[in-house]
């Protein structure tokens, strides 16, 4: 008898799932529109429909007059029903964005990571995140759920984040919590080159692609890997950690090895800006390498040229286990692909007979964000549908 009485709980619910997700993915629709697109009957239709608009998560939007018969409504998903925040904290920047229920990016705001301690970079996100709901017009606890992007690996245990070298601070035992406080809202923290990946499977590079990887080269070095269409991240989520690769013994030292991996130690902004300084040049960082090799200097070129041999051989390595589709690189060094491209192509073909295709991002700097909106957004809208079903 009880499952009996469940039985038209569970097919409203269900139904009203099946149009919510229709009108999300392909806008506003009719009543027979959407019995045609789902298969459900007209009745049915219009009972889940006043459901899900008494919920406030589906509104009339129009109607179509002028034929024969009565007016036909036009219905749309409520994209203002709940929002969703993407935090992207990185070495050098921090960036906040805020978006509707249809991902639609209503507010972003971006900050020089200037912070000393990771207290104190917590109170920055935090003040960023109330700039960019106000920027949306809204308190930050209005935002229905946040993923944030971190460099490292999230240990449950501790709730620190392990291999996060690169922020000072940041993989002290309770940080997490001290986040997840300070915010005051549901979230989740994640790697930030995996988000890109998500990032770049949902609206760049990677976009209808089943199999490919991101390979993020700049403060450090890491891969995002998409298998049959899902983020992969291994059995301690550490898949993709391709900072500890390997690279001939004694070009890197054991404690540097241990500390940022040695593939990190020379691939990178930080190996770039030291090459440069080793060759003679006066630099401060990658970028300025880069502009010194765009200007035709032949000693920048040659760094530049070496580095592009460097990420071929990881791209080689990393095609030889996973075979993606397509190679995505980004970061401040990656995305220099016209620049780095020959070298990469020639150390690929010195290697061996693999050829993968290797492009550049399209997302930038947004890659992080992108990828942290996505996820948020699966998350707040079933929290809000299981609110009403409820």
């Amino acid at each position: 008898m009880r499952g009996q009485t469940g039985t038209p709980r569970l097919l409203r619910t269900m139904n009203e799932r099946l149009l919510l997700d229709r009108l999300r993915e392909h806008g506003p629709a009719s009543r027979t529109e959407l019995a045609r697109a789902t298969g459900l009957s007209k009745p049915t239709v219009s009972a889940a429909l006043g459901g899900l608009e008494e919920a406030g998560l589906v509104v009339m939007v129009g109607a179509v007059g002028g034929r024969p018969g009565p007016t036909t409504a036009i219905y749309d998903m409520n994209a203002q029903a709940g929002h969703v925040a993407g935090v992207d904290i990185g070495r050098d920047w921090i960036r906040v964005a805020v978006a509707d229920l249809r991902g639609e990016l209503i507010a972003r705001r971006d900050a020089r990571n200037t912070a000393g301690s990771a207290a104190d970079l917590v109170r920055r996100v935090r003040r960023l995140a109330d700039e960019a709901a106000a920027e949306a017009d809204l308190p930050w606890s209005a935002v229905t759920y946040a993923v944030v992007g971190s460099p490292g690996v999230l240990n449950e245990t501790t709730g620190s984040l392990d291999f996060a070298q690169n922020l000072p601070g940041w993989g002290r035992p309770g940080l997490v919590d001290r986040l997840r406080s300070v915010l005051e809202i549901g979230l989740a923290i994640e790697n930030d080159v995996n988000l890109a990946a998500v990032g770049e499977l949902a609206s760049g590079a990677g976009r209808g692609r089943s199999n490919f990887v991101f390979v993020s080269v700049g403060t450090g070095v890491g891969m995002g890997i998409v298998l049959n269409g899902e983020l992969y991240v291994g059995a301690r989520g550490a898949a993709g950690e391709v900072s500890f690769v390997p690279t001939p013994e004694g070009m890197v030292s054991t404690q540097d090895s241990r500390k940022r991996g040695a593939t990190e130690t020379v691939t990178g902004a930080a190996g770039v800006a030291a090459a440069a300084r080793e060759a003679g040049m006066v630099v401060d960082s990658a970028r300025e390498v880069f502009a010194a090799a765009a200007a035709g200097d032949a000693t920048a070129a040659a760094i530049v040229a070496a580095e592009g041999r460097r990420i071929g051989s990881l791209v080689t390595a990393v095609t030889a286990i996973l075979d993606p589709e397509v190679v995505v690189l980004g970061g401040g060094v990656g995305r220099n692909l016209d620049m780095l491209g020959a070298a990469i192509t020639g150390r690929i073909e010195e290697l061996g007979p693999l050829r993968p295709e290797v492009v550049a991002s399209t997302l930038g700097d947004s890659g992080v964000l992108q990828g942290a909106i996505t996820r948020a957004l699966a998350v707040a809208r079933d929290h809000l549908f299981d609110l009403r079903s409820g």
